[in-house]
C-alpha cells in the first residue's frame, strides 16, 4: 500500500510539473507572438514613413534627440521657427530616441549622438547630416540648398 502511494504521488507531481512546463511553453509563444507583432507594427510605421517622404513635396527635417538632453532641448526653438516660417515646404519631424517606443529610430538612421538632424529632399534621399546644436541661421542655408 505504501508503494502504490509513493507511486501515485510521484504522477501526481510528473503531471503537475508537465502542465508548468506546458504553460511555460505558451508563455514563451506567446512573448515570441507579441515580439513578432511588435516587429511588423515597427516595420509598418517605418514603411509608412518611407511611403510618405516617397510622396511627398516638401523637404523633410528630422531632428533625432531627447525632451531630456540640453543641446537637444536647445533646437526645440530651432525646429518650431522651422515650422513656421517653412510651414508648407519643410516637414519637421522628431524622434526622441531615449523613449522605449522611439529608441530603434537611432538605428534607423545610424544615430552616433544626440541631437542628430537629417535632411532629406523631396524624392526623400538624404543630403545633408549634422549633430550637435544646429542653429537655425545654418539649418535655413541647409534648406535653402534643396528649396
Amino acid at each position: 500500500m505504501k508503494k502504490f502511494f509513493i507511486l501515485a504521488l510521484l504522477l501526481i507531481a510528473m503531471i503537475s510539473c508537465k502542465k508548468q512546463q506546458n504553460e511555460i511553453s505558451a508563455i514563451k509563444t506567446d512573448d515570441q507572438l507579441n515580439t513578432a507583432v511588435d516587429k511588423i507594427t515597427e516595420e509598418n510605421k517605418s514603411n509608412t514613413l518611407k511611403d510618405d517622404i516617397e510622396k511627398q513635396s516638401y523637404i523633410t527635417f528630422i531632428e533625432i534627440g531627447s525632451v531630456n538632453c540640453i543641446p537637444c532641448k536647445m533646437m526645440q526653438p530651432v525646429m518650431k521657427k522651422i515650422e513656421t516660417n517653412y510651414n508648407d515646404q519643410v516637414k519637421v519631424v522628431f524622434y526622441d530616441v531615449w523613449t522605449k517606443e522611439q529608441a530603434h529610430y537611432a538605428n534607423i538612421y545610424k544615430i552616433r549622438v544626440i541631437p542628430t538632424q537629417v535632411f532629406l529632399d523631396k524624392e526623400g534621399k538624404e543630403y545633408f547630416r549634422h549633430e550637435g546644436f544646429f542653429p537655425y541661421e545654418e539649418v535655413e542655408k541647409i534648406l535653402k540648398i534643396k528649396l
